[in-house]
């Protein structure tokens, strides 16, 4: 499953929850309030999983780039050294994208 689908999965569950809460609040039902705050919170740190996960992946992407695009400049080979440029801008980019 992508991370991608993750964060979806935990928006949606919160989202759920914060609707659960608020119906349980309405209704004065304290059991349906904490689960509705349960799926709230598990479906934020699902999404948070999720980012950290991108993270990670965004640096991975941003170190091999930089490792490219040095071993280019040393070889002399313009083509791997823009092609590892390219990978440490999409690396910083994931990771931005993620905070």
């Amino acid at each position: 499953m992508s991370n991608t689908t993750k964060r979806i999965e935990g928006a949606v569950e919160e989202t759920a929850g914060k609707v659960k809460g608020t119906v349980g609040e309405l209704t004065g039902n304290e059991q349906l309030q904490a689960e509705g705050k349960a799926n709230e919170l598990s479906g934020k740190a699902k999404q948070e999983a999720a980012k950290a996960a991108e993270r990670a992946k965004g640096a991975v992407e941003e170190v091999v780039g930089s490792l490219k695009r040095v071993a280019g400049a040393v070889l002399g080979k313009d083509e791997l050294k823009a092609e590892g440029q390219a990978g440490e801008l999409k690396g910083q980019a994931r990771q931005e994208a993620n905070r």
